[in-house]
């Protein structure tokens, strides 16, 4: 008896991941490849629309808002639908999204194309890391939702520029062709792999808001959004740092890029094995990381090799927090944890706004330099209300 004990306990260790988390990963790859390929592609974008850059800039903009806005609603309004049912539907809004951004005969369709896109991608994420942690036992959540959001990752590292060098050589309408083929391929592993989860009776809309708006969870959705504006202080300009200050040639920032994308990549699952060790250490820890190496790139930016080097790390580090704050947050939000989900993702996308914004302001006014040192200081910001919370948890426990 004792010793089918220990081969039953052996086998659960060495549980592998369902491969139903797989065709999640497919449909993170294909939101991914949609977000990001329009960077690659305005210029083309605004020639055959007829529209200034600038303009076309705004398709990104209004995604991002369509994604921090448009998700927790369209969550809200689903919250009824099975979720198996509500990701087909999710996937079929996106394959519809795509399919009109190939045919859009002018710049405000595409942009109406956009923001139906946008919708789901928020939904997607939150419903699907849900279905994700529910798929394994509760010690392997963060990894799954890791696994998951993997596909967000390689999209970066392959997709973004795969989908470029097609617009670039077939016209960019072909690029939201391939994604649109993506979603087809998602929809289809969706359908066959993921299993009809039992739901318990879902909470009503007031009970979703109610669970969402408690202060702990709304200070936990600020330390993600704090740690995204930190990141994309940086990142946004990453190019012009990397040329003006590192004095790389514009032609090498690509290849730096994949290598910041490969470590985005590990850091990701990295940070998903950490957060089912320890959550609050790992996320905190890591936190940390990120503000020593930020620090530390603010010297290292004038040394092209080690500058890669910190931005490697950088990467891995900043995309370790991500798996964790999402179990996080959904551990929060009992009666909503969808709802929680898709709020932190929108929550990153406003921090991903201010960040960016912030960057400009200190560019205009202190230096490009400066960049560094003012993303480590609002990640720090992030990692002080973080530690608050954990320690006032463990007071509260320990009493």
């Amino acid at each position: 008896m004792e010793l089918s004990q220990r081969i039953t306990r052996k086998q659960a260790v060495k549980e592998p991941f369902p491969i139903s988390i797989l065709s999640l990963t497919v449909g993170a790859f294909a939101i991914g490849m949609t977000e990001f390929v329009i960077m690659g592609l305005l210029p083309n974008v605004a020639e055959d629309l007829h529209v200034s850059i600038s303009a076309a800039g705004q398709l990104i903009t209004m995604y991002a808002l369509g994604v921090a806005i448009g998700a927790p609603i369209l969550t809200v309004l689903t919250h009824r639908i099975p979720q198996k049912k509500l990701l087909c539907l999710l996937m079929v809004l996106f394959i519809i999204g795509n399919g009109i951004s190939v045919i859009a005969p002018s710049y405000a369709v595409l942009m109406g194309a956009r923001i139906i896109t946008a919708l789901t991608h928020g939904t997607f994420f939150g419903v699907g890391a849900v279905i994700a942690s529910n798929l394994v036992r509760p010690d392997k959540r963060a990894g799954a939702v890791s696994i998951m959001m993997a596909g967000l990752t390689i999209a970066n590292i392959i997709g973004v520029p795969l989908g470029t060098f097609i617009g670039q050589h077939m016209g960019w309408r072909s690029s939201f062709g391939a994604i649109a083929i993506m979603g087809v391929l998602a929809l289809i592993g969706i359908l066959i792999f993921i299993p009809k989860l039992r739901q318990e009776k879902p909470a009503s809309i007031v009970q979703q808001i109610s669970a969402l708006i408690k202060p702990k969870l709304m200070l936990y959705l600020l330390i993600g959004a704090l740690g995204n504006a930190g990141l994309f202080a940086v990142f946004t300009y990453i190019t012009p740092l990397l040329v003006q200050v590192a004095g790389f040639a514009e032609h090498s920032v690509t290849w730096i890029l994949v290598l910041f994308g490969i470590g985005v990549t590990i850091g990701n699952i990295v940070g998903g094995k950490l957060a089912d060790w320890k959550l609050m250490p790992s996320i905190l820890g890591l936190y940390f990381a990120i503000c020593v190496l930020l620090t530390i790139f603010t010297f290292t930016i004038h040394h092209p090799i080690a500058a890669v080097l910190t931005i490697f790390l950088w990467g891995a580090a900043s995309f370790a927090v991500f798996p964790g704050l999402q179990i996080r947050v959904m551990s929060l939000a009992k009666a909503a944890p969808a709802l929680a989900s898709t709020s932190s993702h929108s929550a990153g996308n406003l921090g991903n706004a201010a960040g960016a914004f912030i960057g400009g302001w200190v560019i205009t006014h202190l230096a490009i330099t400066a960049l560094p040192w003012v993303g480590a200081l609002l990640v720090g910001v992030a990692l002080a209300l973080g530690l608050t919370c954990y320690i006032s948890e463990r007071k509260h426990t320990a009493v």
